[in-house]
């Protein structure tokens, strides 16, 4: 057992045991930590049409929700924001609200614009807030007119309850949805499913393929080797994701644009994943995977469908703007479901993979410099006989 136990496999292996528990458990906990306690960060958007008495009903919900708050946009604005997951919900208050109110049977309702194509936390927790809201106004209302019947004193106890029984319910909630997510749970984690895919697949592609581009860099050339490599990568960019996307698109078709443009996304995603995923075996070696394993667990939060990043801690935040996932993820959505700022995320996604092809190839011409030049003074060294 202690053979074993000294062997370097063996070491090896309780080695990355550890370091997998230490990893998982840090990023895992400190990520979604966020969920509820980082809700409040999200911005909620009042749009007051009513002359009346919006203005107090904007004042009361500005205090009472727990949200960044904006009330000087118009409603074409706040839709856009809205599309564009700027804004995760809007308020309504119609220009006929309080005359609705002061109506015997009149019935007063708000709307709500949710932006379905968002994670699953948001859009939950934008329908239970929008539900409260139109509960505690009702509630107001009707308190307002127990008041004003507790006035009148010598109303008689029939007419009384006809009061009361008509100030119940007088609020009642328009919840709109837009960009629907089909039913199932496998459509809304499917961007999540396929771009983490891909991802993982490149990671263990770039271990490979960049120890073949170091024992064919002699026989081909340094740069030859280099160019070479990355038109294999694009080769293969193309076709490997027609495996996965073909997959889903069995279980859920969409039609033959919709499964163009994902193919496209996707050849995009996983040729930069493999830039990103190289930039440390190029660096460290096989030394270069832990790196790589911090990033892939670190994404699998920072991508954006469990949370939005006004949500996210600091460093998932900042991991998404430079990893490859958030973009790959929020280009699905909007393709498969709907939303704005398309090109916003595709040139998000081409300057990651530009820059990792960038440090790749300063890495693969300083590294390799520097090992030619210990070899070369090796060489000059007098030989010890």
């Amino acid at each position: 057992m202690k053979s074993m136990l000294k062997h370097k496999g063996v070491k090896a292996g309780i080695f990355m045991i550890v370091f997998y528990q230490i990893v998982m458990l840090t990023v895992f906990m400190s990520g979604y930590s966020a969920i509820p306690k980082n809700v409040t960060n999200l911005t909620v958007a009042i749009v007051n049409e009513d002359p009346q008495s919006g203005t107090e009903f904007v004042q009361k919900l500005q205090e009472q929700l727990p949200f960044h708050i904006v009330t000087d946009e118009s409603l074409e604005q706040a839709k856009t924001g809205l599309e564009d997951r700027d804004i995760h919900m809007v308020i309504r208050i119609p220009g006929d609200f309080t005359e609705k109110l002061s109506e015997q049977n009149g019935k007063a309702q708000l709307e709500y614009l949710i932006n379905e194509s968002n994670p699953t936390t948001i859009t939950s927790s934008m329908k239970n807030v929008a539900t409260e809201i139109t509960a505690q106004i009702s509630a107001q209302v009707q308190a307002q007119s127990f008041e004003a019947v507790l006035n009148g004193m010598q109303v008689p106890e029939e007419q009384s309850k006809q009061i009361v029984e008509s100030t119940t319910g007088k609020v009642s909630s328009n919840i709109v949805m837009s960009n629907p997510q089909p039913a199932g749970m496998q459509n809304q984690m499917a961007p999540m499913f396929i771009t983490m895919a891909l991802y993982v697949g490149a990671m263990i592609y770039a271990m490979q393929s960049v120890g073949g581009m170091q024992q064919l860099r002699a026989q081909m050339g340094k740069w030859k080797a280099f160019f070479a490599l990355r038109g294999t990568n694009l080769l293969i960019s193309l076709i490997a994701p027609l495996v996965g996307i073909g997959i889903y698109f069995m279980v859920q078709g969409y039609g033959m644009e919709v499964f163009l443009k994902m193919w496209l996304v996707h050849s995009l995603q996983l040729f930069v994943s493999i830039e990103f995923t190289s930039i440390f075996i190029m660096l460290l070696g096989q030394g270069g995977m832990l790196i790589n394993m911090v990033f892939v667990l670190s994404q699998s939060i920072a991508n954006g469908t469990s949370m939005s990043p006004e949500m996210m801690p600091g460093y998932f935040k900042f991991v998404s703007q430079i990893t490859p996932m958030f973009y790959s993820t929020h280009l699905d959505y909007n393709i498969l479901f709907g939303g704005g700022r398309t090109a916003h995320y595709a040139i998000g996604l081409a300057l990651v993979g530009l820059a990792a092809f960038v440090l790749n190839a300063a890495i693969h011409h300083f590294k390799n410099a520097k090992q030619t030049e210990l070899v070369q003074e090796s060489s000059q060294q007098p030989a010890i006989v």
